[in-house]
């Protein structure tokens, strides 16, 4: 089974957004939120529209019990995820009700997991990134949040991984950038 790797390069992202967009912004939201929260695909998949709402407006936080841990959690929407959530409820999703997925398919249950490894697989494909699947989106966010120089202890809160040495492989630091950061100093 091949590992998949977050998106380190922003243009990249930046192309992923608008590829999905094209296809519709349900698609587009789903990265957004993913690269912007840290959830797990199966938190983001199973949310619904009274989860990411405060009346009839996108919700400032998303309170939530974790699938895979029980924990409970909560995950403030930064402005990219909040006005991609703003756009796609006005322009996708105008007369959306509290009990609907936040993440509808054709048939009215929530997207599969296959559909959304499928879907970002395929815009991965021509923006001409390799080794992604759904968990990129957490990796990515992990990445960027490490290197924007916040405390590996907070990302490692954030991911709500056991240590830090398993934060800094999840999100893709390896030993190469851990040399090059020492061969870099001159004292």
């Amino acid at each position: 089974m091949q590992t998949v790797e977050p998106i380190r390069e922003p243009n990249k992202i930046e192309a992923m957004k608008r590829l999905l967009r094209s296809t519709s912004l349900r698609n587009e939201l789903l990265f957004v939120m993913g690269i912007n929260t840290g959830m797990r695909i199966g938190d983001l998949l199973s949310l619904t529209m009274a989860d990411v709402t405060s009346g009839r407006s996108p919700a400032q936080r998303i309170e939530r019990k974790e699938q895979k841990t029980g924990k409970q959690r909560s995950v403030v929407l930064n402005k990219s995820a909040h006005c991609s959530l703003k756009k796609y409820m006005k322009e996708e999703r105008p007369d959306w009700r509290g009990h609907e997925p936040l993440f509808m398919s054709r048939k009215g249950g929530p997207i599969t997991r296959q559909h959304a490894h499928y879907i970002l697989k395929e815009a991965a494909g021509y923006a001409g990134i390799e080794h992604i699947g759904t968990h990129s989106m957490r990796k990515t966010f992990g990445y960027f949040a490490y290197h924007a120089g916040h405390d590996i202890t907070v990302i490692q809160a954030l991911l709500n991984h056991s240590s830090q040495q398993e934060t800094l492989r999840y999100i893709g630091v390896t030993q190469d950038n851990l040399d090059a950061v020492v061969q870099g100093l001159e004292l």
